[in-house]
């Protein structure tokens, strides 16, 4: 991080102020955890923080520390909006662009307060007056560690802010293993488990307490799973109906992409969920190796992400949608 956007920071956190927080649209263990981490930490210093997410969070993040209070746009919009508007200072973390809060972003584009972006993803865009971007990172909770650290604030992180930080390394790395987890992400771990973290305890949370219509939900998609073995690509599908018939709530899909990448011989993965409320079909892809799926989402399905690890969008039915990747995968090279 740039010494001038340290003290810029430092500067603009100086004095007492109201602060809003904000995580993207359909936000995961690395959003929430950086929120609520940043959410602790500025109500440690005296500030007066409010997390206002663009839609629900999963249940299974409902555990987190100060989960209860985070406001929910799409459900309070009037009052969010006034939140916003009374603000002094907003700070977006786990994207880079404001069409990720979906509606907020017409709010967020009249507001004249100072911006600031943390976050680990391709690609900004320039709308904060501070920008701390580093793709080199595997979450934006660790980012919110060293940021923390480069405040000269190390000393405030404790077992709350750790818990929070600790949740967003953990969903972020894959479970510690996905590439750009390094030697000093597993130190900043080891740090926050002397805090008092319960490293036994949040996996379990996070990953061992599935819902019978969840187990169901993953039980269909790996029914309905298709391998390209001559493109080492495998992909599923989950239409509205099938979500409807397993009584679907938010989160339930969440990590069933990476099943395709258990399997032997398979490099890239994807799944494609019918949303019929928004008219569109949600796409997760996820790789290993070098083929780039922030690219590929990119270019073909109006998404963007990581290197091994993005998302989309389709307008189209599944049947068109399926029959575009089939089309594409077949002239990619694995």
């Amino acid at each position: 991080m740039k010494e001038k956007d340290i003290e810029a920071i430092q500067q603009l956190l100086a004095e007492q102020k109201k602060i809003v927080i904000i995580p993207h649209r359909n936000p995961d263990g690395d959003a929430m955890g950086s929120t609520l981490g940043l959410y602790h930490f500025l109500l440690k210093n005296n500030h007066h923080p409010v997390v206002i997410s663009p839609n629900e969070f999963p249940d299974f993040l409902a555990w987190m520390p100060g989960s209860e209070k985070v406001e929910i746009f799409e459900k309070e919009i009037k009052k969010c909006t006034k939140i916003l508007e009374e603000a002094e200072l907003i700070f977006t973390l786990d994207f880079n662009a404001l069409h990720r809060v979906g509606e907020m972003e017409n709010v967020l584009k009249e507001i004249k307060v100072p911006f600031v972006m943390i976050d680990h993803h391709q690609s900004p865009d320039d709308y904060a007056d501070v920008t701390y971007s580093d793709t080199s990172f595997g979450s934006t909770c660790e980012m919110l560690y060293h940021l923390i650290s480069f405040l000269g604030k190390k000393s405030d992180i404790d077992k709350t802010i750790g818990t929070c930080i600790y949740t967003g390394i953990l969903t972020d790395s894959g479970s510690f293993r996905f590439p750009k987890t390094t030697g000093t992400t597993h130190r900043i771990i080891a740090d926050l488990i002397d805090l008092g973290v319960e490293n036994t305890k949040i996996p379990t949370l996070l990953f061992d307490n599935s819902s019978y219509g969840r187990l169901q939900i993953l039980g269909r998609a790996l029914q309905n799973m298709k391998i390209l073995a001559y493109k080492k690509t495998a992909f599923t599908t989950l239409t509205q109906e099938e979500l409807d018939t397993f009584d679907h709530i938010k989160g339930d899909t969440e990590g069933i992409v990476n099943y395709g990448l258990s399997i032997k011989g398979i490099d890239f993965a994807a799944i494609f969920i019918e949303n019929k409320e928004e008219k569109i079909i949600k796409i997760s892809f996820r790789s290993q190796g070098d083929f780039d799926v922030n690219l590929f989402a990119r270019s073909y399905f109006n998404g963007g992400g990581h290197r091994n690890a993005a998302g989309g969008k389709s307008e189209v039915s599944m049947e068109e949608t399926v029959r575009k990747f089939e089309d594409l995968v077949s002239k990619i090279t694995l």
